[in-house]
């Protein structure tokens, strides 16, 4: 039996649910990187970062390619960076409400003080 539309994307999100998994995503969205291009640029160690690509590996997002001698990495759906934007403007529009409650609290806070 087929597990249903709404627990696969549930799975998803899950695998998207970790900050690592998400910068690496991001980086890989501009371009290719090798293992220590990354290291560079995510603040967790070596063991970390490998379980990290597995994970977006064994889920279909990233591939790896042997180039040169060393392992690199690079999206492999490239819908995967529509995600990211749709997800950044999400969250823009989120922060926007709050701040737009925020001040509508304080000034509601001093009307009735």
């Amino acid at each position: 039996m087929t597990k249903p539309l709404y627990e696969a994307k549930a799975e998803f999100f899950r695998t998207l649910g970790h900050p690592a998994r998400i910068r690496v995503l991001e980086l890989l969205c501009d371009r290719e990187h090798a293992v220590h291009e990354l290291l560079e640029q995510i603040d967790i160690g070596p063991s970390n970062l490998s379980h990290q690509l597995a994970v977006l590996r064994r889920n279909g997002l990233i591939a790896q390619t042997r180039r040169d001698g060393e392992v690199r990495y690079g999206i492999a759906v490239p819908e995967i960076r529509d995600l990211l934007m749709a997800a950044r403007a999400i969250l823009l529009d989120v922060l926007t409400d709050q701040d737009s409650l925020k001040r509508e609290l304080r000034s509601g806070q001093r009307a009735s003080s």
